[in-house]
């Protein structure tokens, strides 16, 4: 149960002074629905109020408060022109000046003879002192709420600063001062204020210098909120790692047979992964290790010597990816290593229906499959097995975990690997898996050459289709991807079906084209079209992203390269130099290119660690946007940068390991705090996984 402390932070922002529906639908759409979400919009900037010269004084272009009388009003002849307040002071006049005005309304707020403090940007008009649409008019007795420094949030639609500003400050008015949870060393070493006093120094800020990451108030909550993450993951790894596991070991002797088949040797990365597998299928405990491969690194081969483990056992293996074409192309994969091995290997995905999928299902029941690739469509009912020891997850980051857990129980004691192409910054991998066991694969198998990476403007679109008509005659294969499925009204992306009409003018049936938005039939024979040999371009969306293999493709050229993000661009690019051909992929940016957009084009040009790329995508993007944050189950931050905080990350992470080996039910002071810090950032579940309750 959440502490009634707490009660009053998870009500309505209705329940707030002076909010009303309108507002409050306005600040739901902008931060959610509840009070403690208006805690956690923080002020991305400030305007300093303070400077109150005379109006002689009052320098242009400055924002300026200054206490006038109201001479007069005067109307405009037209409804075009605007409406103009007569003001002066002992110094000098000033007009204040509105647009599409409404005159009742502004007599009342300045009548002519009162006094007002106007707070706006000064402006010189043919020689005039003016503001037009002042921020703010208000009575002298109210000019404290003015004069002063003002926070300024994001805004959406109509809902405005004033009303957004007043909510807030209702807000943090109203929040409870909390237990301390921090350790006292911490708080001393660090400068930092109790929770209560930096909620209210940071939607208050006195300088543009309060808005850093690293400001006293702001590094706080934003320890807060790591702290409460790292603690949720160290909770649910402890619960997970008290889950009884099979301790197996396989005999090598499928293992040999497939060793022998393989074209290449194994990389140094591979065998250690492996090692460290096969150390946790011989443990007590159930398995959970992320594998971690950069683009072509072979994760597929470790995956599957992982699920000959539990075959050389009398059991079976599992291997579910998130797409239909990736599913396909793994079981190829595997067949093509096991040929001649006598492994039984099938796929199961949404389109077997009726008689075949009930074959399947009862050779699966019988144990008469060793090994099931399939989709979410392993998720049904009737999908049993007669023992299920291993499951492999590919693509890992776009299932959640209550699709992994469903896996899982389909066997006993079921030994999980995740695996993902998309490498993953430490300090990311650290806010999603805690310390959960990790296997990387940094290198990437003998043979294999690096891809040429060039970048051009998409002025010399003929030049690209000049030289792409010069190497398709030799053999090449040339993926086309475009960021859009079809002519968008609201911006000039190129679009994969505009693309492949034009290419076809030039190259007739040799082109294919595939996208998300075609049947899954339609996707299969296209790309069928592309491997077989039978087109030589395939024109794409990111639908190529993952799960498309075919070694003989030697030329990727990207469109609007730009609007990609780094992360995305290396996946792509690793759809090719998969073969012993040399590959070459052209990044073709729209002018001007951004700063932002400059560097994240350098750095694949100078590049293909993938760990690397993702570092800098992280520093050059933020959390939010890396990997897509709804698609990869990355925790949405609030208050934390985790490009700015990677170092309060570490310490937070350190400390809830600290933490649960003193206190594992968090039962002490500082526990009992802490377990107001988890539910005050809606961590419930780890409570629940406490042993305590």
């Amino acid at each position: 149960m959440r502490p009634d402390i707490l009660n009053n932070l998870f009500i309505s922002i209705t329940d707030l002074p002076g909010i009303g529906p309108r507002n409050a639908k306005l600040i739901e759409k902008l931060t959610g629905s509840k009070i403690i979400d208006l805690l956690w919009l923080l002020p991305r900037e400030i305007i300093d109020r303070r400077y109150a010269p005379t109006i002689a004084e009052a320098v242009p272009g400055k924002i300026a408060t200054i206490s006038v009388r109201i001479d007069n009003h005067v109307q405009p002849p037209t409804k075009r022109q605007p409406y103009r307040v007569v003001c002066s002071d002992d110094s000098g006049q000033i007009t204040l000046v509105f647009f599409h005005a409404r005159p009742d309304y502004l007599e009342k707020l300045m009548p002519v003879g009162k006094t007002r403090v106007v707070s706006g940007r000064i402006e010189h008009y043919r020689n005039d002192v003016q503001v037009t649409h002042p921020d703010h008019v208000v009575s002298p007795d109210e000019a404290f709420l003015v004069r002063r420094v003002e926070p300024v949030y994001p805004l959406t639609g109509s809902l405005s600063s004033k009303a957004l500003i007043k909510a807030v400050g209702a807000a943090v008015e109203g929040s409870p001062e909390l237990p301390e949870w921090l350790d006292t060393a911490l708080l001393k070493r660090e400068g930092w204020p109790s929770w209560h006093s930096a909620l209210g120094t940071v939607h208050a800020p006195d300088e543009a210098a309060a808005l850093e990451p690293h400001a006293p108030a702001r590094a706080r909550l934003a320890y807060d909120e790591l702290l409460a993450n790292q603690l949720t993951l160290a909770i649910m790894r402890a619960r997970q790692k008290q889950a009884k596991g099979r301790s197996f070991e396989g005999d090598n002797s499928l293992t040999r047979k497939v060793l022998k088949n393989l074209p290449f040797a194994l990389t140094e990365a591979q065998t250690l992964a492996l090692r460290e597998i096969r150390e946790d299928l011989a443990s007590q405990a159930a398995m959970l290790r992320l594998l971690q491969g950069d683009v072509g690194s072979g994760k597929t081969v470790v995956a599957l010597f992982t699920l000959l483990s539990a075959v050389e056992c009398g059991g079976q293996g599992v291997m579910m990816a998130p797409t239909e074409i990736l599913a396909q192309q793994h079981m190829t994969t595997l067949q093509d290593l096991c040929v001649n091995s006598g492994i039984r290997i099938d796929v199961l995905t949404g389109r077997d229906k009726g008689r075949l999928r009930q074959e399947k299902l009862d050779r699966l029941m019988k144990g008469k499959i060793d090994i099931l690739v399939g989709t979410h469509a392993l998720f049904q009912s009737g999908v049993e097995f007669k023992d299920l020891m291993v499951a492999v997850i590919d693509e890992q980051h776009r299932f959640g975990v209550h699709q992994r857990l469903a896996l899982a129980k389909k066997g006993h004691g079921v030994d999980v690997l995740l695996m993902t192409a998309t490498p993953i910054p430490r300090t990311l991998s650290l806010t999603v898996y805690g310390d959960l066991e990790v296997s990387r694969l940094t290198e990437k198998p003998a043979g294999r050459l690096p891809v040429d990476t060039r970048t051009m403007s998409l002025d010399r679109l003929h030049e690209v289709v000049d030289a792409v008509m010069r190497a398709t005659p030799s053999g090449a294969k040339v993926y086309w991807v475009c960021p859009l499925v079809e002519d968008s009204e609201i911006g000039d992306l190129a679009a994969a079906e505009a693309r492949y009409t034009a290419l076809k003018s030039h190259f007739g049936d040799t082109v294919a084209l595939v996208h998300g938005r075609m049947k899954n039939a339609e996707k299969d024979a296209a790309i069928a079209q592309f491997s077989e040999g039978k087109a030589a371009i395939l024109v794409a969306t990111t639908v190529i992203e993952v799960g498309v293999d075919v070694p003989d493709a030697t030329i990727m050229v990207i469109e609007h390269a730009e609007r990609f993000g780094l992360a995305q661009l290396h996946q792509l690019r690793g759809r090719i130099g998969r073969g012993e051909k040399k590959s070459t992929c052209l990044l073709l940016y729209t002018k001007p290119l951004g700063e932002t957009a400059r560097s994240r084009l350098r750095i694949l040009r100078e590049t293909e660690d993938g760990f690397r790329i993702a570092e800098e995508d992280l520093r050059l993007r933020g959390a939010g946007e890396v990997l897509g944050t709804r698609q990869s189950g990355l925790p949405v931050f609030r208050l934390a940068d985790l490009a700015a905080h990677a170092d309060l990350l570490s310490i937070a992470r350190d400390d809830a390991s600290l933490i649960l080996e003193k206190d594992p039910d968090l039962q002490s002071e500082r526990g009992i705090a802490l377990r107001t810090l988890l539910y005050l950032f809606e961590r419930d579940a780890a409570i629940v996984n406490l042993r305590s309750g």
